[in-house]
């Protein structure tokens, strides 16, 4: 399944037209090593992102924009609330979904650019992009093929593509994320800082990546420190309030 062509049925049960939106949904983390102080995060939170549309988290460092990220990613367990997300031709709640779910949904419709590369050492950059589309069911050939010209149009050399990128530079690692994020068309993409360590060539190129997304129909939802980037990109904001601000 691509984001190409994806047209969401309307009125599906607790989500509307929506591709992702979440209800009540809250996050704290109990510090077990300091007398099991609890320290809330989220509350509350109640955001939904359209097919086509790209929405930017905003407040300020600490209001839980990460956090929250990672809980709709389902690397976080929420505490409460539900985040429902369009999935194949139903929808499914992530806050309750088991881990084979999870799997199955980020191989075929949520996908996650972070901060950080984090990769199997010693594979090459050619592979750990074509490694999602070749999950999905493409042909490795096909796969290697897309990969390597998303890789060049993000100005990796092709003499890095048969190389693992542990020893490339932050900037070079994070192109190789955006690729493997971009590549499989994921109808909800989850993006978070992608252009903090690139020069302006290749921030241009990511906007035209999230431009073409959009235009495919997918939902993202961003981080973007880059208020340029993030006002070239975004359709609104949405504004993460600290549960610790206002104990």
């Amino acid at each position: 399944m691509s984001g190409a062509g994806f047209a969401p049925p309307s009125g599906a049960p607790g989500i509307g037209p929506y591709a992702l939106r979440t209800e009540g949904l809250g996050k704290g983390f109990t510090l077990h090593l300091q007398g099991s102080t609890h320290i809330p995060v989220l509350g509350g939170v109640d955001l939904a992102v359209a097919p086509g549309e790209c929405v930017a988290l905003a407040g300020p460092s600490g209001a839980g924009k990460s956090t929250l990220m990672r809980c709709l990613y389902g690397n976080y367990g929420a505490d409460r609330g539900r985040i429902l997300l369009r999935h194949g031709d139903g929808v499914v709640d992530l806050a309750a979904a088991d881990p084979r779910l999870v799997r199955e949904v980020r191989r075929d419709t949520l996908g996650y650019v972070s901060q950080f590369l984090r990769v199997i050492p010693r594979v090459p950059t050619l592979d750990i992009v074509a490694e999602p589309l070749v999950a999905r069911g493409l042909p490795r050939e096909e796969a290697r093929a897309r990969a390597a010209a998303l890789l060049a149009r993000l100005n990796l050399p092709a003499r890095l593509h048969g190389l693992p990128p542990a020893t490339f530079s932050g900037g070079e690692q994070q192109r190789v994320n955006l690729a493997r994020g971009f590549a499989p068309h994921y109808p909800v993409l989850l993006l978070d800082e992608p252009t903090a360590s690139l020069d302006a060539g290749n921030r241009a190129v990511v906007i035209d990546l999230i431009a073409q997304a959009k235009a495919a129909r997918a939902a993202i939802i961003g981080i973007f420190h880059d208020t340029e980037v993030r006002d070239r990109v975004a359709d609104r904001l949405f504004e993460v309030t600290s549960m610790q601000a206002a104990a």
